[in-house]
């Protein structure tokens, strides 16, 4: 079953609104706070980006519906706060000027340490055993279920709309971390990640245009052979 997130493709949500070129990068002065205090505390080396994401992902559906987008961001980041145990709900209503020093005071990403933080990324390229199936031309297959098959409800790159598509390898990209066990803390079990494109009329039945198509990049093991 899938979460409210995965909701690519739905019909009735109307056409994404691209902004100008020349808008601000954040349209209100608290998006950017938000955005900054997500990095912040991802930074303290509590979790991953895997589990950051899950974090937004499992917002309650009446929550994810009506949040804004950095709204769900300021949700996800408190809710791993508080289940890593970094802060407790009282600590949330306490001022800062009250608080105590944090035991994790030492690790906070000063302004001084955010270029060189940033800059430095998360790469999630690994090397691993897991022998390449695909090269680009192959045609594939995604699981006819998309899901998480470690637990129940967890978090997945497969998208329920491109389940069971038959698509084109376009590009391999190496192997990479697989979000599927690593936002749950079953290890990063690497392996070959590619690029696959599929055809928009494959997809929905009526597609915006016949010429679109839609390029995912997936782990393997959502891929099988295609005849």
């Amino acid at each position: 079953m899938s979460r409210v997130h995965d909701m690519g493709g739905r019909f009735g949500d109307g056409p994404v609104e691209v902004d100008a070129a020349d808008a601000p990068v954040f349209k209100e002065d608290w998006h950017g706070r938000a955005l900054a205090l997500t990095l912040a505390s991802a930074a303290l080396g509590k979790w991953n980006i895997d589990t950051s994401r899950h974090a937004r992902e499992r917002l309650a559906p009446q929550d994810y519906s009506r949040f804004s987008y950095y709204e769900k961001w300021i949700a996800g980041a408190t809710d791993l706060l508080v289940e890593t145990g970094v802060l407790t709900p009282e600590d949330l209503d306490t001022p800062e000027a009250e608080a105590p020093r944090h035991e994790l005071a030492d690790r906070a990403l000063t302004p001084e340490r955010v270029a060189r933080v940033l800059s430095a990324g998360g790469p999630a390229d690994r090397t691993c055993d897991v022998v390449k199936m695909f090269k680009p031309g192959d045609k594939v297959r995604t699981l006819a279920k998309a899901g998480n098959r470690f637990v129940d409800g967890g978090h997945t790159r497969l998208p329920s709309y491109a389940a069971g598509a038959v698509g084109e390898v376009v590009r391999f990209h190496g192997t990479h971390v697989f979000p599927d066990r690593s936002a749950h803390g079953l290890g990063e079990a690497p392996e070959p990640l590619y690029a696959v494109a599929f055809a928009a009329s494959d997809l929905w039945v009526v597609a915006e245009d016949d010429g679109d198509e839609v390029i995912l990049d997936l782990w393997q093991s959502y891929l099988e052979p295609a005849p």
